[in-house]
């Protein structure tokens, strides 16, 4: 891991590192991405659509009584997976917080048949589509541009889809990058050491952006900033000069949900209010399959700075103060969110509806109906915070209301290895 540290002044950067460090990708993942695997995608999505028709609502009370077939089948269209050249797990949780406003390029090839090759493509979060430099040589010091506003939320994690990935012939027969060097507003911080394959790479940073986020006039008053990645070395292409990226996208903190202040129940039936609490505790989560409140173990927290806020009231007199995607249980056990498009396209969670006035919820007392009353947006942005993730169940209660994690949904890549070995069985 980089050992930077990124610190915001009245300037966008004060970078303290000694030297440019060459850094090898710590993570890897192979894609076999082709228009063969988005027609058999497609048969799997069919297949789904028949599946529930045939089954029924009540199907899941009769899992055990079903083939293998349809288990695997059940198994699989319970899946979130989007598109299937959808880069999916960004989606969203870091990027609901901000992201880069724009990226632009030193060059790009000239569109063909319809097709464009623009420095956007490099962040357009598909898998299909790729930057591809327009130099007449081999796109020594080409490079590619983005643009941050200072309230972007930080950067951990760089990820990279070396070539052009929609098929193995455009990978091999376009040219792909050996050497990027990483710039922030033209201060060269790093040399990113890229492999020759096909798949995502991941390069952990210590966090890049804005850490003083206490004040948050100041920061919005904040110059914007920028990160460049200009190609220095290349893997020729078996045909073709050109070199492609598919994508750079990023991960990293800043993002998540709940106003300072909100009371969290504990597992030793205690309160503490969500930004006091610590990783290693448990607190009380709601598992629906028994109906009951477990005590579960705190994985991961977040604690962003967020602009886009609602408060949602209740009847039993209760109030929460959220961001609009953050899910919240109705009484059939249906979870429900003022963004249900967001919250569907950002974590793991299915047939997501609208939260409005009427909607009745689920309290920590089962016993007592409660109605949302009221909901209004929140206009001044507030340091929030959130459990992402639990050992186990993705709820937990705050104000007396059960809610979700922000864990993420499954990226296409982390899907396919869930059911790998189950599709022959699903068409069989």
């Amino acid at each position: 891991m980089i050992r930077f540290i990124f610190i915001f002044s009245f300037l966008p950067f004060v970078i303290n590192a000694q030297e440019i460090i060459t850094l090898k990708p710590n993570n890897h993942y192979l894609l076999e991405l082709s228009l063969k695997g988005q027609i058999e995608y497609l048969q799997y999505e069919e297949k789904c659509e028949d599946f529930w028709r045939r089954s029924g609502e009540d199907v899941y009370s009769r899992y055990e009584k079903l083939s293998k077939k349809d288990q695997a089948l059940y198994d699989y269209c319970l899946l979130d997976k989007g598109g299937y050249w959808d880069i999916g797990e960004i989606g969203c949780s870091w990027y609901c917080g901000g992201g880069p406003d724009s990226v632009t390029a030193s060059s790009a090839l000239k569109p063909y048949k319809g097709l464009k090759y623009d420095g956007q493509n490099a962040h357009d979060l598909s898998y299909k589509t790729a930057w591809v430099e327009g130099d007449d040589g081999d796109g020594i010091g080409e490079y590619l541009l983005y643009h941050f506003s200072a309230a972007s939320p930080r950067i951990t994690k760089i990820i990279v889809v070396n070539g052009y990935v929609k098929s193995s012939s455009a990978w091999k027969n376009n040219s792909r990058v050996k050497k990027l060097k990483m710039y922030i507003d033209d201060k060269a911080l790093a040399i990113l050491y890229l492999s020759d394959t096909r798949g995502e790479q991941s390069f952990d940073f210590e966090p890049i952006g804005l850490s003083d986020r206490e004040n948050w006039e100041k920061v919005k008053g904040l110059p914007p900033w920028t990160m460049k990645f200009e190609i220095l070395e290349i893997y020729p292409g078996a045909k073709y000069k050109d070199v492609a990226i598919t994508e750079i996208y990023f991960d990293g903190i800043d993002v998540h949900c709940l106003a300072k202040g909100t009371e969290i129940a504990m597992a030793d039936n205690t309160i503490k209010n969500v930004e006091e609490l610590e990783l290693g505790e448990s607190v009380l989560s709601f598992n629906p399959e028994s109906n009951l409140f477990e005590p579960s173990r705190i994985l991961e927290l977040a604690s962003p700075t967020h602009d886009n806020l609602v408060e949602v009231k209740f009847s039993n007199g209760n109030s929460i103060v959220c961001t609009k995607d953050h899910p919240i249980m109705g009484a059939k056990g249906q979870w429900l969110s003022s963004d249900p498009t967001k919250t569907q396209q950002a974590y793991e969670y299915k047939g997501v509806s609208t939260l409005m006035v009427g909607s009745e919820i689920i309290s920590s007392n089962q016993a007592n109906r409660v109605y949302v009353t009221e909901i209004a947006d929140v206009i001044e942005a507030q340091q929030t915070y959130t459990i992402v993730k639990l050992e186990k169940n993705n709820s937990f209660i705050a104000n007396g209301i059960i809610v979700g994690t922000e864990e993420l949904r499954p990226s296409l890549s982390q899907y396919l290895d869930r059911i790998e070995k189950r599709l022959p069985t699903i068409l069989r």
